[in-house]
């Protein structure tokens, strides 16, 4: 936290903080001033950053280039109030995890979009956002449910790539190298084959990393990595049709590496400097992604205009994980994952001088499954063992003791699993927003969406026991017919996992509202309040135990927020912030029923509530330097948990914390151009301890709070590059997650040097 705060001296404490609008650049290219007028598109209007009341911080190419920011997690870490879980597992935003808070429901809480084209979770760790060609990264936080719709409950990320231009040719190259000896090398190049009507791009990017985690056991390092992101994109604005605009563009990405975490023992000397695994199978992750979007806009008047946008992605994802960790062959998981998305959005924009605002419809089809392939080990369930012998006439003392002796025998019950969960997910929506100016400076703002959605969700599961019951003998010949009676009734519960496919079909529609006023106290000064409704789908949730599909309702949120927007010293210092406070109820979370590990499913349990603030700043301070920072500060809490009648679960979520939920995230830093082309950035991020786990027992799951500083060294001509980089400069030693009783852990990314060069012309 020292490191922080020197960081962090002078003008940049005074201006307090926020993302980086400092050095941004707007979509279409233009280079956005100290001021913030850079325009957002995370809510389908072009408005800039200072004139939309949302939280909404803006990740720009320069800003990308400055920091050789490489993947979504390192724009994660620059962001207020958004933070990583662990490996590259998912992200929260304000406290909210993007799979939701309790463990249970299918539905995703946050969203990432790459030029209009939703990710699929499963894809998130190695599909298509990576940073290479891209324009602007978009951070919405808060409930987005009126614009964005399904699973935006807790906000969205938005990813634009970066268009043709019609005017000229350009291209650009860069090649990073590592100290740990990781490469990666880009390219991009574009321009007109008409000029001033038709443009194409294309970029390519491979990374080859060896990886920092050695495999004692097989060789290797576990968290090896290659991959390919190629992009094309062709941008069309015929002469003939004077206003009209087609944008078509194809992501392919195919990644083969480590899986989205991978551990390394804890029980060696120095381990976050020598780390090793001793896993005897392969912990993988290979995702097939590919994206297609086509965007159509025209002009029906000079106020009036209308929208298309089509999107299909299709993610193809193997992960093979071994869950034990040691050199024997113990448990495993190989799961398959496919899915295919469709998506079309109409819309209306209109920009009158007093009324402004959209109108648009809106489909959603998601298809796919997931097939999971298991060896799995169950703790021997000595209290059902005893109940079951009871019940045939032990007595109580008897039937204990017995239990924990056939336990000594079958520690656990190894058993194979097979499940397909085949799913689809259709949605249809019509929304709305609009601001409509009262005088010069007071503005309503007023907006809808009503969604339908209908979703199918099928599973067939097939359990067997993969081992050698005790003999019936262990305890003399007296007990054989008792120790008979156990192995069939562990023969009994293995088989009771298994299922002939069944399916279930749920529809829900919400009516999600959002009202608020604006006030324009000067050019530079504006506030704002809104208030609005937000939703999480219900569906179903398959017990594996019981092999049982059991329903669930949604979930629905209450957010207030207001926005501060104000510009200083004549442009050169932005500060802008933004108080909410959030109820939630009727949070679907996990219960377990008390068969054994695997007796669970999804219900109606909880209730919350959440509130906090974001601050970003950025000030030009001298010719060639300027600072930015960001704190954001959080505060979850369940307030209810209420199990169904037969739940056991002793995990109670009343009084505590969400999971991955720093209460106060921090960043900054400054840039610095010398003149004669050297250049220079600095910066750092903090985050606050957070827990890993989620009950009233989760102060044992909690890592500590960490700092990492960054920085980069460069000389540049107008046409080429080179730089040194730095991550983790101080090699801040940090865990993301720690399995203690198996001395394993995810650790943070070590310091490392690297270095880059690149040409553009």
């Amino acid at each position: 936290m020292i490191r922080f705060s020197v960081l962090l001296s002078g003008v940049a404490i005074a201006a307090l903080a926020v993302p980086t609008y400092a050095q941004q650049i707007a979509p279409a290219g233009e280079q956005a001033s100290v001021s913030g007028d850079i325009i957002v598109t995370g809510e389908k209007s072009a408005r800039t950053l200072q004139q939309t009341p949302t939280s909404i911080a803006v990740t720009t190419s320069e800003k990308i280039e400055r920091e050789t920011l490489i993947s979504i997690q390192d724009v994660y870490n620059r962001t207020a109030n958004l933070s990583e879980m662990y490996g590259s597992s998912g992200f929260t935003i304000r406290g909210v995890s993007n799979t939701g808070v309790g463990a249970g429901g299918q539905a995703d809480a946050a969203s990432v979009y790459v030029d209009g084209a939703p990710i699929s979770k499963w894809a998130l760790y190695g599909g298509p956002t990576d940073m290479w060609d891209v324009q602007q990264v978009e951070v919405l936080r808060g409930p987005q449910s009126t614009i964005q719709g399904l699973n935006a409950l807790a906000g969205g990320i938005v990813i634009t790539t970066k268009d043709p231009s019609l005017a000229r040719w350009t291209g650009d190259a860069r090649v990073l190298w590592t100290e740990h000896d990781d490469r990666t090398f880009s390219a991009a190049v574009g321009g007109p084959i008409i000029a001033d009507e038709f443009g194409v791009r294309l970029s390519a990017e491979r990374r080859a990393d060896r990886g920092i985690i050695r495999n004692v056991t097989r060789g290797g390092h576990d968290d090896e990595l290659k991959s390919l992101n190629l992009r094309g994109k062709v941008l069309w604005t015929p002469s003939a049709l004077p206003g009209l605009e087609a944008v078509a563009s194809y992501n392919r990405v195919r990644r083969d590496g480590g899986y989205l975490y991978e551990y390394a023992r804890t029980d060696v000397p120095d381990f976050y400097d020598h780390r090793i695994s001793t896993g005897d199978q392969h912990s993988r992750g290979k995702i097939d992604s590919d994206i297609a979007v086509f965007k159509l806009s025209y002009p029906l008047s000079d106020q009036l205009k209308l929208s298309s946008v089509t999107s299909w992605n299709r993610s193809k994802v193997h992960s093979v994980v071994d869950t034990d960790g040691t050199a024997e062959d113990i448990q495993a998981i190989d799961n398959r994952y496919l899915y295919k998305t469709l998506t079309q959005e109409l819309r209306l924009n209109y920009e009158g001088e007093r009324l402004s605002g959209l109108l648009g419809a809106w489909y959603y089809r998601r298809t796919g499954e997931i097939e999971q392939n298991s060896r799995v080990n169950i703790a021997t369930p000595t209290s059902t063992i005893a109940g079951l012998l009871q019940a045939n006439g032990a007595g109580a003392v008897q039937a204990q003791t017995i239990a924990t002796a056939y336990a000594g025998q079958l520690p656990v019950i190894p058993v194979l699993y097979h499940a397909d969960q085949p799913e689809k997910v259709e949605t249809m929506a019509l929304f709305g927003d609009a601001r409509f100016k009262v005088t010069d400076q007071l503005t309503l703002i007023g907006g809808f969406r009503f969604d339908h959605e209908r979703n199918r969700y099928a599973a067939e599961t097939i359990a067997t026991f993969n081992g050698t019951l005790p003999n019936v003998n262990f305890l003399g010949t007296a007990y054989a017919p008792i120790i008979g009676l156990i192995n069939q009734g562990v023969l009994g519960l293995v088989d009771d996992a298994s299922s002939p496919l069944a399916s279930n079909s749920r529809t829900f529609n919400a009516f999600l509202p959002k009202m608020g006023v604006s006030m324009d106290w000067t050019p530079d000064l504006t506030t704002a309040f809104t208030v609005q409704r937000a939703y999480r789908s219900g569906g179903s949730s398959q017990n594996p135990a019981r092999a049982e599909l059991v329903a669930y309702d949604p979930e629905f949120s209450w957010n207030y927020e207001g926005s501060l927007r104000s510009k200083w010293l004549g442009g050169k210092l932005v500060v802008n912030a933004n108080v909410f406070y959030m109820r939630w109820k009727d949070q679907q979370v996990t219960a377990y029923f008390g068969l054994n590990s695997y007796d669970y499913n999804t219900v109606n349990a909880a209730g919350s509530h959440l509130y906090g603030f974001e601050v970003e700043a950025n000030a030009k301070v001298a010719r060639g330097i300027d600072l930015y920072a960001s704190v954001g500060h959080v505060r979850t809490k369940f307030d209810d948990f209420d199990l169904p009648t037969g739940a056991t679960s002793s995990l109670g979520l009343r009084g505590t914390q969400f999971p991955y939920a720093p209460r106060w995230t921090l960043a900054g830093g400054v840039n610095a151009d010398f003149g004669s082309g050297f250049t220079a950035n600095l910066n750092a991020n903090y985050r606050t301890s957070v827990f890993t786990g989620v009950g009233q027992d989760q102060g044992q799951y909690k890592v500590s709070a960490r700092t990492v500083v960054n920085g980069k060294l460069g000389y540049e001509t107008g046409n080429w590059q080179l730089f040194l980089f730095v991550r983790n400069f101080f090699n801040e030693k940090y865990k993301q997650y720690e399995y203690a009783a198996i001395h394993q852990a995810i650790l943070g990314d070590p310091q490392t040097f690297g270095i880059g060069a690149g040409v553009h012309w």
